[in-house]
């Protein structure tokens, strides 16, 4: 007789890299590939579809309430837009009330309204369920006529589409006006940039009346710094529209681009960066904070975007060294990279301790702001990705945590971190599997979010939003 109770025989899993792998449950697995993911944008190592995918097969195996929690955190804490929305859309393949509860939350803009039915009827019209009806009507009366104006855009679905499928319930008689302009196509144009400038003419007018009359958000500002030099506006104007801007959700690195583009304005950028981060709570002791840059660390965030995920990494790490009292910072590639090769180097005549055995890795000098993003970009060159190595150096350094900031996609099993220490792997790709696990807490996505759980997770407060 053939025995039945035997060990299992499951095949070993490995990063792209080449370490062994930690297998995660399904419910780790579909936070693993949603919580940094820019819908059909390739990573590095794997294409767009092929993680569209996998989200899909996540959701199908995980209970409805699980993928819901996991769709709004996308939502609400990682600012993630599409990604969610085909979370909500596989769930929507089955029955139960959290979908239309979910649908509501995640649905924040206007236009997600018709973005949401565009993935609906991705592959076919089919009707639409009472839990999406149910979600799409509890999320319409949330946008205001500015909001539904600005985003009717002249798409296969439009939102007078949406209202005619759902019938959402107005809350009052002004509201109602408003959803009757919509449906007649008469609602009021915007004043919005977009909207200012899409009819040529005058920009430089356009953009210095937007900035005098301070309608541009600080997210639209930084975007548009070289639109606006190229259309000769004022700088001085420039320079106080970026010191009076509202940087509410804005991250490091979207100033990291916009002083790429317009290095003339850098400190402005700087100074309205870091006084963003003034009163945040510090996570008091010593920090050692271990940034990947290895090759697949350049991949870019999207299609469209310039951003780099090492560029992500330079702007967590410019935020944790603002909130952290003591910050020790590595940078890490592999042997053979072609950088630096001694005991140190100087960069901008800034000098760079190197590891004398493993020039791989480089002990950053404590800078702050752009300066510690050009420090951490040329304290090593790309190449392989040696995570255990950076990992055992912050050991023989001494940390109250550690934070390690990388794709996981490393040659190099990731070993335990210090004895009672806090310890956590941030995870800014979508690869399908990674080292981060077992002692180390595992967090996905590159938000303030995962700050703000450092924080909460250790009893230090919640970062100033």
């Amino acid at each position: 007789m053939a025995r039945v109770n035997q060990a299992a025989n499951r095949p070993t899993i490995h990063t792209h890299e080449g370490a062994p792998a930690k297998r995660i449950d399904a419910e780790a697995q579909l936070r693993r590939t949603l919580m940094a993911c820019l819908l059909w944008e390739r990573s590095f190592y794997e294409d767009g579809k092929g993680v569209a995918d996998r989200l899909r097969e996540g959701v199908a195996a995980v209970p409805l309430e699980a993928a819901g929690r996991l769709a709004i955190e996308a939502r609400e804490q990682m600012h993630l837009r599409h990604a969610p929305l085909l979370v909500v859309r596989e769930m929507a393949r089955h029955k139960g009330a959290v979908i239309g509860d979910t649908l509501a939350r995640v649905i924040q803009r206007a236009d997600e309204l018709s973005e949401f039915l565009a993935l609906y009827w991705q592959d076919g019209k089919v009707p639409l369920s009472a839990q999406v009806k149910r979600g799409l009507a509890e999320a319409f009366p949330k946008f205001d006529e500015y909001q539904l104006a600005k985003y009717d855009r002249a798409t296969d679905v439009r939102l007078r589409d949406v209202l005619f499928l759902t019938h959402p319930k107005p809350k009052d008689l002004e509201q109602a006006a408003l959803w009757k302009r919509l449906a007649n196509n008469e609602l009021e144009t915007p004043d919005t940039w977009e909207v200012a400038l899409s009819g040529g003419g005058d920009k430089r007018g356009q953009w210095t009346r937007l900035l005098a009359e301070k309608r541009l958000g600080g997210l639209a500002l930084l975007r548009n710094l070289r639109n606006m030099r190229e259309a000769g506006v004022d700088d001085a104007l420039i320079r106080q529209g970026i010191t009076e801007g509202n940087y509410r959700r804005v991250l490091p690195f979207r100033f990291i681009a916009a002083a790429r583009h317009a290095p003339d304005f850098e400190p402005e950028l700087e100074e309205a960066m870091l006084g963003a981060l003034a009163d945040a709570p510090k996570l008091p002791g010593k920090t050692a904070l271990v940034v990947d840059h290895s090759g697949s660390m350049v991949a870019k965030l999207s299609a469209r975007s310039d951003m780099t995920r090492f560029e992500a990494a330079c702007g967590l790490a410019i935020l944790l060294r603002e909130v952290a009292e003591q910050v020790d910072v590595i940078a890490f590639s592999a042997p053979g990279a072609h950088g630096h090769y001694g005991l140190h180097g100087y960069v901008g005549g800034m000098r760079v301790d190197i590891h004398p055995e493993r020039p791989h890795l480089a002990v950053v000098p404590p800078r702050r702001g752009f300066a510690l993003r050009d420090a951490l970009d040329q304290a090593t060159c790309w190449w392989g990705t040696n995570t255990d190595d950076a990992k055992k150096l912050a050991d023989s350094r001494g940390y109250d945590r550690i934070i390690v900031v990388t794709d996981e996609q490393s040659h190099q099993k990731l070993s335990d971190p210090l004895p009672k220490t806090p310890a956590y792997v941030v995870n800014v790709s979508s690869e399908r599997n990674g080292i981060g696990y077992g002692r180390w807490t595992h967090i996905d996505g590159w938000s303030e979010a995962v700050v703000r759980y450092i924080q909460a997770a250790e009893g230090v407060g919640e970062i100033a939003r």
